[in-house]
């Protein structure tokens, strides 16, 4: 089972992702805004869904690694700690991106759900990032591999699904606070960066 400080620090991290203005969170915030609460908590439980999808197929991806080579998990793990302080820097040198219109066409839930799904899972950065994310929080001394990257990847979606409900059901002050201050999505993107380089910071500077 992982212990209990490797849960919490995962946990205050997922929060800081989950709940800082992002791609996902904008999204649901748009669909809410433009066509009701329903469909704005209908695009959050496709990203939902879609992340899950990531997470099984990191799941299987990471314990094929570690059952062939325990230096070749080490290495991907390393390698997945690069890529997130590369993230960092680049989201905290980024332009803040254009505000997404309350004026899209309204859909239906259903609808919402379905394309919030596919545009989740074609999504090849969010691949990446649970394929570099979660391997650093697992330990050999914690269990066995496949059922921590299933716990920690149950915990990220779960509350990644609490925050877009939060957002979606607040869309309407939220979306339009977002949209008038540029600078907000500017500010999420410097902390988003941060958070990137600490979680790729903390495996270099771990102990064996």
């Amino acid at each position: 089972m992982i212990d209990l400080t490797t849960l919490l620090t995962y946990i205050i991290i997922v929060l800081g992702f989950v709940f800082i203005p992002g791609p996902a969170t904008l999204l649901t915030m748009a669909r809410a805004a433009s066509s009701g609460t329903k469909v704005g908590i209908a695009t959050g439980a496709g990203i939902a869904a879609g992340d899950i999808v990531h997470t099984t197929m990191a799941i299987v991806g990471l314990s094929a690694i570690i059952a062939t080579s325990a230096l070749l998990f080490s290495i991907v793990k390393y390698a997945g700690a690069a890529f997130l302080i590369y993230l960092g820097i680049r989201a905290m040198l980024e332009k803040a991106p254009l505000g997404i219109s309350a004026r899209t066409l309204a859909i239906t839930a259903g609808q919402a759900f379905r394309q919030a799904i596919l545009a989740e899972v074609l999504n090849p950065k969010t691949a990446l990032f649970f394929l570099a994310f979660l391997p650093q929080f697992v330990r050999s001394d914690n269990g066995p591999v496949v059922l921590q990257l299933g716990i920690l990847g149950a915990i990220f979606v779960l509350l990644g699904l609490v925050s877009t409900v939060v957002f979606a059901v607040g869309a309407g002050r939220l979306g339009n606070l977002v949209r008038r201050h540029p600078a907000i999505v500017r500010w999420q993107g410097k902390l988003v960066g941060a958070v990137y380089c600490a979680v790729g910071v903390r495996l270099a500077l771990q102990e064996r």
